[in-house]
């Protein structure tokens, strides 16, 4: 398995992905920042350059959700680096609501970005790492494991991705391309703090008491374990045991959110 080259990171302007981007600075990888926002875009590359002044970090604004524009970045990114020998597919929005409530378009809108993106990226960036071989990793979500009240929009997305990552695995194998599958915990991002304002009274009680994971803290993790092979990563005890247990777990879990929906919604 290739060892070095550059990291390519969606999402890559703030949060889990701009500590994804840290941590594989650190480890002296080039970075590669892709984002929709220019701006954030410009601080992330100069926080990474102050704190690793040795690393190549450069930006390329996009959004992911437009193919032709991830094809041209990736691209450039390649041309101007090389191939990856890291690609981090972590773009990804989240907003809950109540099916009946929630406009169509947020449907369409995450689903585009979530998982089409990831897509996208997979597609643009596989054909330059087969050649060299590296990993390629993309972060989910617990949502990806069973149906949570008040995420019709957003689960499915999440569904979509590991069932994606589950045949790359397989089939990028033979050309050396390790792929792993993250499910961050709650993690105090900025997309955390969107999220909240969106959640029903009952979402926001089953997803209650979970913890709150630092950004930095997952993102060691995901590295950590995707650089050992490893191809599902689970951070934090509720996470794995989603994992390991989420056949299991699924009934009574559903039993408990109808419990707590039916205490929300008074029936």
């Amino acid at each position: 398995m290739r060892r070095s080259g550059p990291a390519f990171i969606t999402g890559g302007s703030s949060g889990i992905g701009l500590a994804l981007a840290a941590e594989l600075a650190g480890r002296g990888h080039p970075v590669a920042l892709f984002a929709r926002d220019a701006a954030r875009l410009q601080d992330a590359v100069r926080e990474l350059r102050a704190d690793h002044p040795d690393v190549i970090v450069t930006a390329y604004p996009l959004d992911v959700s437009d193919r032709a524009a991830v094809d041209l970045a990736v691209a450039r990114a390649i041309a101007d680096h090389g191939a990856p020998g890291w690609a981090i597919a972590n773009a990804g929005i989240a907003e809950p609501g109540n099916f009946l409530d929630q406009d169509i378009t947020r449907f369409e809108a995450q689903m585009q970005v979530n998982y089409m993106g990831a897509l996208y990226f997979a597609k643009a960036v596989a054909p330059a790492m087969a050649e060299l071989g590296g990993r390629l990793v993309f972060v989910a979500s617990g949502a990806a494991f069973f149906g949570i009240h008040g995420y019709a929009a957003y689960a499915p997305t999440k569904f979509a991705l590991r069932g994606l990552a589950e045949v790359l695995r397989v089939e990028l194998k033979p050309h050396r391309i390790s792929v792993a599958l993250a499910y961050p915990p709650d993690t105090d991002t900025a997309q955390l703090a969107h999220e909240q304002q969106f959640k029903p009274a009952a979402t926001r009680a089953i997803t209650a008491g979970g913890g709150l994971w630092q950004p930095q803290d997952v993102a060691s993790l995901i590295v950590r374990r995707a650089a050992r092979g490893r191809f599902a990563v689970a951070p934090g005890f509720q996470m794995q045991a989603l994992l390991s247990l989420h056949s299991l777990l699924a009934p009574l879990l559903r039993r408990w959110q109808d419990g707590l929906v039916r205490k929300h919604h008074g029936r």
